[in-house]
């Protein structure tokens, strides 16, 4: 292993990847990390990010979970989309198929979502898939429906007008550009807690540039619009918040009408000072989170991970 993969920024090298199909066809790139018997967590970033947000939780939990980390279409090593485009009906079929093809049939896990991750989550509430193998879920930084009319991030007062200023900046089309001083204290200011740590922004700014610009707009009109508020009474497995008190997207209101609504919920952890990037800002409060849920509600020793194995030998004959 080279020695930058060593530093604590570094993405985590994986045991194995694939590419597995959605319902539209479009291919979603899935990375698998740590043992295949271990007790297993699946991780779905949000707008903008890759698998890489997840590095922390994959450092750590990697050494004794199975954990499947995959890039959201248009995001990361996933190419553009099919037919399906962007839309919430896509995000619930890719994690269905990344449920299907790297979890043997009945296998629990717990799963985790982070902003546009935990609206999957909550977009596939209602899908077998995700019923048949979600034990818990974990919801960070999120928001079920209202995200413009909410969001903080332009500093004016509640209305229609900011609602539309907001709805268009998460439309914009024009490039991020390179990551420099200037994007980076802008970065924070729209993503991260005051506090944040120099370089974790830093990382933050790597991961949020490197998103195609194409995704990042296609996926920017979708939030603008999306509202699966019916979905979260949906979700009817333990599910535990997590929110950070100065998140400008989606602010804590979210967290708390969720938390609120959910059928089976075990709470809402409210992290002072954090912005709306909890797992890169918190690595360990959410990591803790995650063994928590999987200590209570997921046995050792599962059944392995054969469908994995099918789906790694299909794509290899694709690509």
């Amino acid at each position: 292993m080279s020695r930058l993969l060593h530093r604590d920024d570094a993405p985590p090298v994986p045991a194995n990847e694939l590419f597995v199909r959605s319902a539209d066809g479009s291919r979603i790139h899935v990375e698998l990390h740590g043992p295949e018997d271990a007790p297993a967590v699946v991780l779905a970033h949000g707008w903008t990010c890759n698998t890489h947000f997840w590095a922390a939780q994959i450092r750590d939990l990697a050494a004794d979970h199975r954990v499947i980390a995959y890039d959201q279409r248009g995001h990361g090593l996933t190419p553009e989309p099919g037919p399906g485009g962007y839309s919430a009906d896509a995000l619930a079929d890719d994690l269905e198929a990344v449920l299907a093809a790297t979890l043997a049939p009945g296998r629990k896990a717990v799963l985790a979502g982070h902003s546009m991750g935990g609206m999957t989550l909550m977009a596939a509430a209602r899908r077998p898939g995700l019923r048949e193998h979600a034990a818990a879920v974990l919801l960070c930084s999120t928001g079920s429906g209202r995200l413009a009319a909410e969001a903080l991030v332009l500093p004016l007062r509640a209305s229609a007008f900011r609602t539309r200023l907001t709805v268009a900046v998460l439309g914009a089309k024009a490039p991020f550009g390179p990551v420099t001083p200037v994007s980076k204290k802008l970065l924070k200011y729209v993503t991260m807690g005051v506090g944040s740590a120099p370089e974790r922004v830093d990382v933050c700014a790597r991961i949020v540039h490197a998103c195609p610009r194409r995704a990042r707009v296609g996926w920017g009109h979708v939030l603008a619009e999306l509202d699966v508020t019916a979905d979260v009474r949906e979700l009817r497995v333990p599910t535990a918040v997590i929110a950070g008190t100065d998140d400008r997207l989606t602010p804590p209101v979210h967290a708390r009408a969720i938390a609120a609504a959910l059928p089976v919920g075990l709470g809402l952890t409210e992290l002072p000072g954090m912005g709306h990037m909890t797992p890169l800002e918190a690595p360990e409060a959410v990591t803790a989170k995650l063994r928590e849920l999987t200590t209570r509600y997921v046995a050792p020793g599962t059944v392995g991970n054969t469908a994995a194995t099918a789906a790694t030998s299909d794509e290899e004959d694709v690509a």
